[in-house]
């Protein structure tokens, strides 16, 4: 399996449109749900009159399994095709989901939108497409679902794409870039095999859509960007900084700066799966070694970087926004909690520099008094305390962050460009 490219593949779309008996569905479909699982869902289903086995079961109870904190053999979200070793980043449905997907916990190469048949575009739909076109997804696979529920309706179908289509429009979103399938996720319709009740339709399944993705490049000859998850003591090693690699590449003898507790030394050792390596690359989960640094040196949300280039530390930084929820408005001085790669710092919204026409770019309205719900706008933040973070532009692997307050993700935003201190 190792020797075939990775993708990281966010599912999106409207919370009751399927996704979860989609996720369930391909890791049926390919081979990466073991078969005893498949069996006690099978018959739990039926237990609770479910009747017919429903795939969302597999993947809600792996969920609510991990809510108690239940650790989870890692495959369960990853599966195999022909072409590409897919990761599924979080599970959908997850509380932090979009969180995630936005602070590159699990930057996503590409998305597969879930829209049911039967319901269209919802407020969720767009929230979603909005994020994945603000964090650059490039390619979008289209889900059309629930195609059992409409009986199979070339015209429900064709009425979702172009509402689909539209919504793709608002945002600036190629459409030249988004495949359309007709699917049932609970029945199997066109997931790996093309469907008999859709004669209509003659194009890719979602297997041979996802076979069919461009390959994304690994961003190696960036310069070295590792932010830090945890920090152990190991006997016998040391200090242990845990991460991982989201660009450049960490070697053994290379001198490093972790910013912004902005103490360095030598890398000793590199430690992946247990096993010491001379390099990590790219999307590798490290455990290394520095000659010098003390368990009280560096902590969670520092940036490992080279010591001659080492990651930025914002003073304040301007960046481009999108409030997907917000219960009022939000005015210059409003200071929730910023989550950027692995840190959480509370930053201060100092100004809100223009009002931006989410579809096109332009500038709406220079210096608004607020911001609320559905708005972009573009402002400068001051973190609380020292925060590393890099222009989108440059790396956009560390350019990335949501908003958090009131227990949810209110927005999400790119770094334009960083003042240091």
């Amino acid at each position: 399996m190792a020797d075939k490219p990775h993708q990281n593949l966010a599912i999106i779309g409207h919370v009751d449109h399927g996704k979860s008996t989609l996720v369930g569905r391909l890791l049926y479909e390919t081979g990466n749900v073991p078969e005893h699982v498949i069996e006690q869902q099978r018959e739990e289903a039926e237990e609770k009159g479910k009747g017919g086995f429903e795939f969302a079961y597999v993947m809600d109870n792996l969920a609510e399994e991990r809510e108690r904190g239940v650790t989870i053999d890692i495959a369960h979200q990853e599966f195999d095709t022909d072409e590409y070793y897919f990761t599924i980043v979080d599970t959908p449905g997850h509380r932090d989901f979009v969180k995630n997907m936005i602070t590159g916990a699990s930057q996503a190469d590409h998305a597969v939108l879930v829209v049911a048949a039967d319901d269209g575009v919802q407020p969720q739909t767009q929230e979603h497409v909005f994020l994945a076109r603000t964090l650059g997804i490039q390619d979008l696979i289209v889900g059309v679902n629930k195609m059992d529920l409409v009986d199979y309706d070339q015209n429900d179908y064709d009425q979702t794409v172009a509402e689909v289509k539209d919504l793709l429009g608002q945002v600036n979103f190629d459409t030249e870039d988004a495949s359309f399938i007709p699917i049932s996720a609970f029945e199997g319709d066109n997931i790996a095999e093309a469907s008999e009740n859709t004669d209509w339709y003659d194009d890719d399944t979602v297997l041979e859509a996802l076979n069919d993705l461009p390959e994304p490049q690994p961003p190696t000859d960036a310069p070295l960007r590792l932010p830090i998850q945890d920090v152990y003591t190991i006997s016998g090693i040391g200090t242990v900084p845990v991460g991982r690699v989201e660009t450049g590449i960490l070697e053994t003898g290379n001198n490093v700066s972790f910013q912004p507790s902005d103490v360095g030394g030598e890398v000793k050792t590199v430690e992946m799966h247990h096993e010491e390596v001379p390099k990590a690359e790219p999307g590798d989960n490290v455990g290394f070694n520095v000659r010098g640094i003390g368990k009280d040196d560096i902590r969670r949300g520092d940036v490992c970087g080279p010591a001659e280039d080492p990651p930025s530390v914002a003073e304040t930084f301007q960046a481009q926004v999108v409030v997907m929820q917000h219960p009022s408005v939000i005015t210059a001085g409003y200071t929730p909690v910023f989550h950027a790669h692995t840190a959480q710092v509370a930053c201060t919204i100092e100004s809100i520099d223009s009002k931006i026409d989410p579809a096109s770019g332009d500038v709406d309205e220079e210096n608004p008094d607020f911001i609320q719900s559905g708005d972009a706008a573009v402002v400068t933040v001051r973190p609380q305390k020292p925060l590393s973070i890099e222009p989108s532009s440059e790396i956009p692997e560390l350019g990335s962050f949501a908003i958090r307050d009131m227990g949810q993700t209110i927005a999400a935003g790119k770094v334009l460009s960083v003042d240091e201190s």
